[in-house]
């Protein structure tokens, strides 16, 4: 773990960081028994392993901030303090969910609450996205940041490389946050990528680059809170790369040929979670017992979370032509 002194961390904050990795570890465990059991509606993509990067970062960010997610974006939105009822609703495919159940996994968004600019089955589209949302904080003269999120396979696509660009150029408060978990899709990155560190890419926007162990939470989150600062700051961009690993297939059902076993062996024994509950357990920040209770009360609410999806009703055929850009629903009608 970051070395790091008691008097850096209240007991509240680092027991938070505890309970957003065990809330997303558990949401996406849940999924996966729900998809394996045929109750939901679409595929998912899970982010098992990488809990140490979504709460580290967004940890750092303030209410008023925005995001941009990714297909794998589920952990995003737990960690930025999304209803988990209403997440799994959406996945379930239900009226009740985030986007009353016609986004899915892939397409989780809400402004309202939680400045998350969406998710998004294309790979890289959150670049220029992000971009956008840090050039309206600028021109609007707000504090405001906006954090992309990204994993290595997305930054071989000229998105990546066109949003560093502008938002150096424009000197725009963005924190880029790479979540390097070593694959894009099925190939690794040392077949896809001729360099080591996603951050080194920086050097060529003038932005600072800093690569991090991805499964220490607390090391992406001192990375995260300098590079958000820097940016409210009007010191521009960063460009933040999380090590860390994908437990999972890109999707559930991918068998992950493809993985070495050894490899995958020994990412297992750096799971952020175990590592982290390790930590706290030795530096006397949390006893046994209130790491116990936190996990029963994740656990509950997940059930809970489970039951309020599969109870909820389906969207109704009539909603087909709702939320979209022109009411149309006179005009089907009299069809």
């Amino acid at each position: 773990m970051a070395e790091t002194k008691k008097e850096m961390y209240s007991k509240e904050q680092l027991l938070e960081f505890y309970r957003t990795m065990v809330r997303i570890r558990t949401f996406e465990e849940k999924a996966a028994e729900c998809f394996t059991k045929g109750m939901l509606a679409g595929n998912i993509h899970l982010s098992i392993g990488q809990e140490a990067a979504e709460a580290g970062a967004f940890a750092a960010i303030g209410p008023q901030d925005y995001f941009t997610s990714t297909h794998r974006g589920h952990g995003h939105a737990i960690a930025r303090g999304a209803d988990p009822k209403l997440a799994m609703a959406e996945l379930f495919g239900k009226k009740t969910g985030y986007c009353k159940g016609k986004g899915g996994s892939m397409h989780i968004a809400d402004m309202e609450k939680m400045n998350h600019l969406g998710a998004n089955g294309i790979v890289g589209a959150g670049h220029n996205i992000a971009v956008g949302a840090g050039l309206s904080a600028s021109y609007r003269g707000t504090d405001q940041v906006c954090a992309c999120f990204f994993g290595d396979g997305a930054t071989n696509q000229s998105t990546f490389h066109e949003g560093l660009n502008m938002a150096a150029i424009w000197n725009l408060p963005v924190v880029f946050v790479c979540e390097n978990n070593n694959y894009g899709i099925s190939m690794s990155q040392a077949r896809h990528q001729a360099i080591k560190d996603v951050s080194d890419r920086a050097a060529a926007y003038g932005m600072p680059g800093i690569a991090v162990d991805g499964n220490d939470v607390m090391a992406v989150y001192e990375a995260a809170s300098e590079a958000v600062a820097r940016a409210r700051k009007g010191q521009g961009p960063t460009l933040i790369e999380c090590k860390t690993y994908r437990h999972r297939g890109h999707f559930e059902g991918d068998p992950s040929v493809y993985k070495p076993k050894d490899e995958q062996a020994e990412w297992l024994k750096k799971d952020p979670i175990p590592r982290y509950r390790k930590f706290l357990q030795e530096n006397a920040f949390a006893t046994e017992d209130e790491l116990d209770a936190v996990d029963r009360r994740v656990h509950e609410e997940l059930a809970e979370a489970v039951r309020f999806a599969n109870e909820s009703p389906l969207p109704t055929p009539e909603s087909v032509v709702q939320d979209i850009y022109s009411d149309i629903v006179e005009e089907v009608r009299a069809r």
